[in-house]
């Protein structure tokens, strides 16, 4: 450990990350440099050069980002990078370095990646000598505190480890030709975040969808349409997918201009361009399979684009797009709504195609004078209420911003501070709780209740079959229904904290559940499970209970998860059973320590993405 003094890291909570080896770079808004103020140019910092003029202008006044340049080879051979810039430490204008967290979310925006965490945790020598890394592949780590610090204290909150005789080379790496480092395939999901033009092609490759997940439509009319089958041959196969990849391509680059035009940067920009290049493919696929190159917050806000963006082509009353529009900005990002909507039509020709260009166009008219178009309209509303309400038990926070959002949607106040009055009468938390599971058999819905929501009545419609002598026994649903709505609606007048456990896959399923909350005043939370269907039919085949294949592949065609705003708040739940996303809360992962009602189960813990 190279480090003077290690008090400073004592009883710390800290992040340990890999110590990449490259050269030490540092960006400005104004320009850039290596190790010193006086480097002067070479090969490899080419590349760095062009990512700097994309990124600086979202670099504030006075802020410096230092990270490294690992374009050229040093030490280490790199094969699989996602970028050739990674950022390991944003400073302010007041010298002081920002706390991890922050950290992240600031890179994520400029478009760079921050070196892999080895590990994270209090403080503990013990931890630390134990990790094991590949000394032939990894130069060592870092260890800095999780919180922030000034530059005074850099010396006690940063410490590293360097592998023995780590460089390895007999001539200085700038004295010879240049060999540039491997990047990997999610390199192409980067440089869309840093501003760089998108090549449809690798984004699919980075993103790894399985062939048999779902077929791509939506990309205009074949070509050979109406010949008999057979007839076309591999010359017209060739045709179909050349003139795919042809508007694939065309359609992700009129949304990155779109979305530039916009101001969308780092994952905002990625969601957008994604939603354009998939915009045929069905929307629970890619909720359940993008998450595992994207994490679940952007892989869920893609499959969102794609399910919304059709209707915006179709036509709307005048007198109401305003009140609609204001409606759907609690499920996506207008902006790129707009861009992707419009995107996908680019390059196709035909009275239908011209209709839904001019829907769109109009649309976006409406929003842009609405104020619906900047990135997140709702966010003054949600800050001024974070103040207010930051003392509340989190169930309180949640429900009243969530009320104050739907008024705002209903053009019933305009301001933080009516927003903050008009939530008076949830403040103390006074009021029934409701979780609705939705997703497949074998997602975990069942598990995840018994672990995070213990504390909860439970309404289960399989046990009410189960009751009745089988579980499988679909004969008697209406009745079944009937008894599991009558129980819900007696827990809830109650006042208790309830869990509706059943599939509830589609939003004619999950409205009766929901009619019965809103009669009782409670706060609602649909509990989405979004599980890959290979690991679904993996774990039927382990299953007590099996569900016959042909029903699980129908249950899936169904599978229609709810959109923000369909609820109160929404918990997206991963294979592993963690809430690995939500919307709908107040505070995001920075929420501070609360107080929680005794009498309730555990809140889940959402993950960082």
């Amino acid at each position: 450990m190279r480090a003077a003094d290690l008090s400073g890291l004592e009883g710390q909570e800290i992040v340990v990350t890999e110590k990449l080896d490259g050269e030490n770079t540092t960006l400005y808004r104004d320009g850039l440099h290596a190790r010193s103020l006086d480097s002067a140019h070479h090969p490899s910092r080419a590349w760095v050069k062009a990512l700097h003029g994309r990124i600086a202008p979202r670099i504030p006044p006075g802020f410096r980002v230092s990270g490294e340049n690992l374009y050229a080879r040093h030490s280490i051979a790199y094969d699989g990078l996602e970028s050739w810039f990674y950022a390991f430490s944003v400073w302010t204008g007041e010298d002081r370095c920002l706390d991890w967290d922050a950290t992240v979310r600031f890179a994520r925006r400029l478009g760079v990646p921050v070196p892999p965490v080895l590990w994270r945790g209090t403080m503990n020598e013990r931890a630390l000598r134990a990790l094991r890394l590949d000394l032939s592949r990894q130069e060592g780590y870092v260890v800095r505190t999780a919180r922030g610090f000034s530059r005074e204290q850099f010396p006690r909150s940063v410490a590293k480890w360097v592998r023995s005789g780590h460089v390895q080379t007999d001539e200085h790496w700038m004295l010879k030709p240049v060999v540039p480092n491997g990047r990997g395939p999610g390199a192409a999901l980067w440089d869309v975040r840093s501003g760089a033009a998108p090549e449809a092609a690798a984004l699919l490759r980075a993103l790894r969808l399985p062939a048999d997940a779902g077929e791509p439509a939506g990309a205009g009319e074949p070509a050979g349409a109406g010949e008999p089958a057979g007839a076309r041959g591999e010359r017209a196969d060739h045709a179909d997918h050349a003139d795919h990849a042809d508007h694939a391509e065309a359609a992700v680059l009129d949304a990155a201009a779109r979305l530039d035009v916009l101001g969308r940067a780092g994952d905002a920009r990625l969601a957008g361009v994604l939603g354009a290049l998939l915009h045929g493919w069905p929307r629970v696929t890619l909720m359940t399979h993008l998450p595992a190159a994207l994490g679940m917050p952007l892989g869920r806000r893609v499959g969102d684009l794609v399910g919304l963006h059709g209707r915006l082509h179709a036509p709307f009353p005048d007198e109401r797009r305003r009140a609609g529009l204001m409606r759907m900005v609690r499920a996506a990002d207008l902006g790129a709504l707009h861009a992707v909507a419009a995107a996908t039509l680019a390059g196709r020709r035909g009275p239908e195609v011209d209709a839904a260009r001019e829907q769109v166009a109009w649309s976006e008219l409406h929003a842009a004078e609405a104020g619906l178009l900047e990135e997140a309209p709702l966010a003054p509303l949600c800050e001024g209420l974070r103040e207010a309400l930051g003392a509340l038990e989190v169930d309180a926070q949640d429900r009243c911003w969530a009320e104050a959002a739907e008024a705002w949607v209903e053009g019933r106040l305009h301001s933080p501070e009516e927003a903050a009055a008009y939530g008076f009468r949830w403040r103390a938390g006074r009021f029934p709780r409701l979780v609705v599971t939705v997703g497949p058999p074998g997602s975990g819905k069942s598990s995840f209740v018994e672990r995070a929501l213990a504390g909860a009545a439970r309404v289960s419609l399989d046990e009410l079959r189960a009751a009745r002598g089988s579980r499988a026994d679909q004969g008697a649903n209406a009745e079944v229904l009937r008894e599991g709505l009558e129980r819900l609606d007696g827990l809830l007048a109650a006042g208790q904290s309830v869990v509706w456990d059943a599939t509830a896959l589609t939003a004619q399923q999950r409205s009766l559940p929901l009619s019965v909350a809103r009669r009782r005043d409670a706060l609602v939370t649909c509990a989405v499970f979004l599980v890959p269907q290979a690991v679904l039919a993996e774990r039927n085949a382990r299953r007590t209970h099996r569900v016959p294949d042909a029903v699980l592949a129908a249950q899936m065609e169904r599978f229609a998860p709810p959109y923000p705003g369909d609820a109160h708040r929404t918990w997206y739940i991963d294979a592993a059973g963690r809430v690995a996303d939500s919307e709908g809360t107040l505070f995001g992962p920075e929420r501070p320590e609360r107080p929680e009602r005794p009498e309730r189960p555990e809140r889940p813990e959402r993950e960082e993405p």
